[in-house]
């Protein structure tokens, strides 16, 4: 399994050669560096370790500092681990990941971290159909849960019950989604549909080869 780290720049539109239009998102993707190597002698598993986005030096702790020395590159915001033994015996440390890393065509995952939603009820969390009539005077309780659980026996609610929360902002991974274009000149990837998060979050694009 290889990948690269990204950023979700935008959402747009394109047609296929039948004129039908096809949703996408754009994804700026890379170029990454390899900031660190693991090995089986060493750490007891196969892997690297990828740095995208530059960051300022004055917002990077001394550790991290002398970490990216290491690999010779500046500090980088986001830092993912890819596993494979195939890929990873092929990069050192230093060495760029650029989005020439996928080629159009393929099906790849793409993981972000959704959109925080806030506190929201059971009809937008969950898609529950409320309670009571709409009409006949009836205003109050229309979004309502309605009954959670029996009386006396369990007397309880069981847990899981879906209920009112917190909603979004939880890690999402989309899967088999088709790269229609790939812009090495951009760094940019266009695949098919839409992926996790606002615009500007980071995402991370594996591809299954």
């Amino acid at each position: 399994m290889s990948g690269i780290i990204g950023k979700k720049v935008a959402m747009t539109s394109l047609f296929d050669e039948n004129g039908k239009n096809i949703p996408c998102t754009i994804i700026q993707a890379g170029p990454c560096v390899v900031t660190q190597v693991r090995t089986e002698e060493k750490d007891g598993y196969k892997s690297v370790q990828l740095g995208f986005d530059d960051a300022k030096e004055k917002n990077t702790s001394a550790a991290l500092k002398g970490h990216f020395k290491k690999a010779g590159t500046t500090p980088k915001r986001k830092l993912v681990e890819f596993y494979g033994d195939k890929w990873v015996d092929t990069l050192n440390l230093g060495d760029e990941v650029k989005v020439d890393l996928i080629q159009e065509g393929e099906y790849v995952s793409v993981t972000g971290t959704s959109k925080g939603k806030g506190f929201q009820g059971v009809v937008k969390r969950h898609g529950f159909g409320g309670v009571g009539q709409a009409t006949h005077g009836q205003h109050n309780r229309l979004r309502a849960p309605g009954s959670i659980g029996a009386g006396s026996d369990p007397s309880r609610v069981f847990k899981g019950m879906r209920m009112a929360g917190r909603m979004g902002g939880k890690q999402v991974t989309v899967q088999n989604l088709e790269v229609l274009k790939v812009d090495t000149e951009q760094n940019l990837l266009i695949v098919k549909g839409a992926v996790p998060g606002p615009k500007n979050s980071y995402v991370i694009v594996r591809r299954w080869k």
